[in-house]
């Protein structure tokens, strides 16, 4: 057994009980290095997959950075920080090439993508099922709101819900547009500072 609480920072406590409740759909989480937000983020992924799997819902995930080179040393090995932190790796097979983790008893897949080739995300199909999740990390490395709304239109589609996910530690400019969409509030999103 492994209790959440020995994972996850009483910061995020609160965001974890919304997410349960299907309280909204997109989680901003913006904080500083050090702040837990991407472990955060990479459990509520594992896990609740994981869950769909036991309520019959064939869930994905996308995980996406500004650049693929960076994808392998940061994101992935953070999904496998999770994986092993819930202690579920028996149920679990990483591949690097493509770059995924597969859910062993119903093969649902968390898959890896850079940004910098349009086509690698456009293309994401899954052979069952749809993505549920979609999370961007370092959200400040993309280029504009304009491009994350293009992704998602891609990839959110064919499912009942969607939780995505925005992290990234607040630039120094007031400027940004990163900033700027966290000042724009909305019904659907909750904006998390850790």
């Amino acid at each position: 057994m492994i209790k959440l609480s020995n994972i996850i920072a009483p910061a995020f406590y609160k965001v974890h009980e919304d997410i349960k409740r299907k309280g909204h759909t997109h989680y901003i989480e913006k904080g500083g290095r050090g702040s837990t937000k991407s472990s955060f983020i990479s459990v509520e992924i594992v896990l609740n997959m994981m869950r769909d799997a036991i309520n019959g819902e064939h869930t994905n995930a996308v995980v996406l950075r500004r650049y693929g080179v960076t994808l392998r040393e940061s994101v992935y090995e953070q999904i496998g920080w999770a994986i092993n932190a819930l202690g579920v790796s028996e149920h679990w097979q990483g591949s690097v090439s493509p770059m995924s983790y597969t859910y062993i008893p119903t093969g649902q897949k968390i898959v890896f993508r850079g940004a910098d080739d349009p086509t690698k995300v456009k293309s994401i199909k899954f052979s069952e099922g749809w993505a549920k999740y979609l999370w961007y990390e370092e959200l400040n490395e993309f280029e504009s709101i304009e491009k994350i709304r293009s992704i998602n239109q891609s990839v959110l589609r064919g499912g009942a819900d969607f939780f995505v996910f925005y992290s990234f530690n607040p630039p120094k400019t007031s400027s940004s547009w990163v900033n700027m969409l966290v000042q724009n509030e909305r019904d659907d999103t909750l904006v998390h500072h850790s």
